[in-house]
């Protein structure tokens, strides 16, 4: 018989698969520190707005604290890597043993290399292979400079106004012969064979491999990352086929490494890892990106949180309705409010151009918001902390951070919601 969990277990075991339950380390974050959330969280989303920070940096910000960015480049371009470039829930950093699997499962053929014409693909494959096999990794426009590459550029494909080189590079990173060996300050990719980001998978790719093997080792792990979720959770984090991923599930079941629960409130068909943790009580208090593991998959996150979502980054500006770039605010163990933020690098301000509250927010939510958002602007290495007068939660936030600023909050003081303060 299936176990019966209530709403607020559930929520608390997805915070602690996700690192999400406990306030942040006391001491310095290191490498390993870093690592170990990585390895918690399976893969972290790459996307290129940096309007805040690239949305990468941020999923570890929101479990950690202030630590040193570059610690992702010596985890993503030093050997050995413990994070690698491809395909997953979108363009993501993963876990390199993840590769091989994901290489039987992302087929997305989107980038236009497939529409080109035959010789054209080949002997620019051809250049491009030869090219990185003998020298160091390069960006797209250095591949194009180098093999000599001339063509008329299209300006009718709003975002993807690519050359075939740019078009058969993303090819051969699809398919698994080339990756990132790093990122350039301009967040290109320095392209290099797989081989050599990934020196052991040599002659692994040659090998026979068993997707479903493949793909109950995916949810396996898509399962630990979420602690709890229905097949479509599961199957969402890698974005892997429905059908495949049920049959993972049943197996996992099978097995022993997940087991059917029952959710009060949540009519779905559930699972819970068995690795998946139950706090007694959640005390994190995190900023999340938009892009974060926590809030990858809306419905769930609706079911889980009461909270619903939706970027409206492409949303036209006066249609939208909390803002451009809006980070939910997770206290404890539950999302309270929503700020859409901006970091005004020329002016050293981090920017609250809008916050707004879920509805009964709990007493402490300005000030927690505020602590949390001068935590943030100093590891952006912004001065000031700004609220603009948008949302219903702007004043009291706003009163907040100035008394944050001068000094009138000690830690773990609390105040009421909205903060009245002179």
């Amino acid at each position: 018989m299936a176990a019966t969990l209530s709403l607020d277990q559930a929520r608390r075991i997805a915070l602690a698969a996700q690192g999400l339950d406990k306030g942040r380390p006391a001491g310095p974050v290191t490498s390993r520190t870093v690592g170990r959330t990585f390895a918690r969280l399976q893969l972290v989303q790459i996307d290129s707005v940096n309007v805040l920070s690239r949305s990468h940096f941020l999923p570890f910000f929101s479990r950690l604290g202030n630590y040193d960015r570059s610690i992702l480049q010596r985890l993503s371009a030093t050997h050995p890597r413990r994070m690698m470039e491809y395909w997953a829930h979108e363009a993501s950093y993963i876990r390199p043993e993840h590769f091989p699997d994901l290489l039987l499962w992302q087929k997305r053929k989107w980038v236009g290399a497939s529409a080109m014409e035959p010789a054209l693909r080949d002997g620019v494959a051809g250049k491009i292979l030869e090219e990185l096999s003998i020298g160091p990794p390069l960006t797209a426009a250095q591949l194009t400079a180098r093999i000599g590459h001339v063509e008329d550029r299209r300006t009718d494909n709003w975002g993807w106004n690519w050359n075939a080189v740019k078009r058969v590079l993303e090819h051969l990173f699809e398919d698994g012969l080339v990756s990132a060996a790093s990122r350039s300050d301009q967040f290109e990719r320095r392209y290099t064979l797989t081989a050599r980001v990934l020196p052991g998978l040599a002659g692994e790719q040659e090998r026979p491999r068993d997707p479903v093997a493949a793909m109950h080792r995916l949810i396996d792990a898509a399962a630990q990352a979420h602690g709890i979720g229905t097949v479509r959770c599961f199957a969402d984090y890698f974005r892997v086929p429905a059908k495949a991923a049920a049959l993972s599930v049943h197996h996992l079941v099978q097995t022993g490494r997940l087991e059917p629960v029952r959710v009060a409130g949540w009519d779905r068909e559930l699972f819970r890892h068995v690795d998946a943790r139950v706090p007694r009580k959640a005390m994190g208090r995190a900023l999340l990106s938009p892009f974060d593991s926590l809030v990858f998959e809306r419905r769930r996150l609706e079911e889980l949180f009461g909270f619903h979502y939706r970027i409206e980054i492409y949303t036209p500006e006066h249609k939208r309705r909390f803002g451009y770039y809006v980070l939910p605010f997770l206290l404890r163990d539950k999302l309270v409010a929503r700020v859409d933020l901006k970091a005004d690098r020329a002016s050293g301000q981090l920017l609250v151009k809008s916050a707004h509250a879920e509805p009964d927010p709990p007493l402490d939510t300005a000030v927690e918001l505020a602590a949390e958002l001068r935590l943030m602007a100093d590891w952006l290495g912004l001065e000031d902390v700004v609220v603009h007068p948008a949302g219903d939660l702007a004043a009291g936030l706003e009163a907040a951070v100035r008394a944050d600023a001068g000094g009138i909050r000690s830690q773990g003081t609390q105040a009421t919601w909205p903060v009245s303060l002179p």
